[in-house]
């Protein structure tokens, strides 16, 4: 934890890019650095997964009640609108704990409803800065918080998924592209 607190520093003391890019604070840049992490890993670990097992959930022990691999994938992708709209005051999708509103059903809807996800996610992050990092958020999903308190949780929340997720591909004989080396 020290190490990422360290990093985070260092980061923040950075300078942005300059010119015709789009001008992203040191803040933002680094929230945006883990986030974008964890999106490349657990994008790449649900398009791993075969269509035909996204059905899978585990069975052998205590799972009752445990979501599919497609209700996981959806969940997330769910979670990052509702995270992400608390920051924008805008209202959260409803019932995310169970996919929520979409209406994705096959891998590439759901894959389709996770890269939005991600890429909306990341639009709002980059618009933190020290002078808005600690504006109040409130909502159903993220509780009492700061634009910067929902940013972590958002990064928390995928990587907790990413991490149930790569048991299910594991219980199928599949490795993850991470432990392959194959994330890009």
């Amino acid at each position: 934890m020290k190490r990422v607190m360290l990093l985070s520093a260092a980061c923040l003391t950075l300078a942005s890019s300059a010119g015709a890019q789009e001008r992203v604070d040191p803040m933002a840049a680094t929230v945006a650095q883990w986030f974008t992490m964890i999106e490349k890993s657990f994008v790449s670990l649900a398009n791993a997964m075969p269509a035909d097992r996204w059905n899978f959930a585990p069975k052998d022990g205590q799972f009752s009640g445990v979501r599919t691999f497609a209700e996981q994938v959806k969940h997330v992708a769910c979670a990052n609108y509702a995270f992400f709209n608390e920051v924008e005051h805008k209202e959260p999708p409803p019932r995310c704990e169970s996919g929520g509103p979409s209406p994705a059903r096959t891998k590439d809807e759901l894959m389709q409803y996770l890269r939005e996800s991600f890429a909306y996610a990341g639009q709002v992050m980059r618009r933190l800065t020290p002078a808005n990092a600690l504006d109040a958020v409130e909502g159903p999903y993220g509780g009492k918080t700061t634009r910067l308190g929902i940013s972590t949780l958002a990064v928390w929340h995928a990587t907790d998924h990413y991490g149930q997720l790569v048991v299910y591909l594991r219980m199928n004989g599949i490795v993850p592209p991470a432990s392959a080396g194959t994330v890009p």
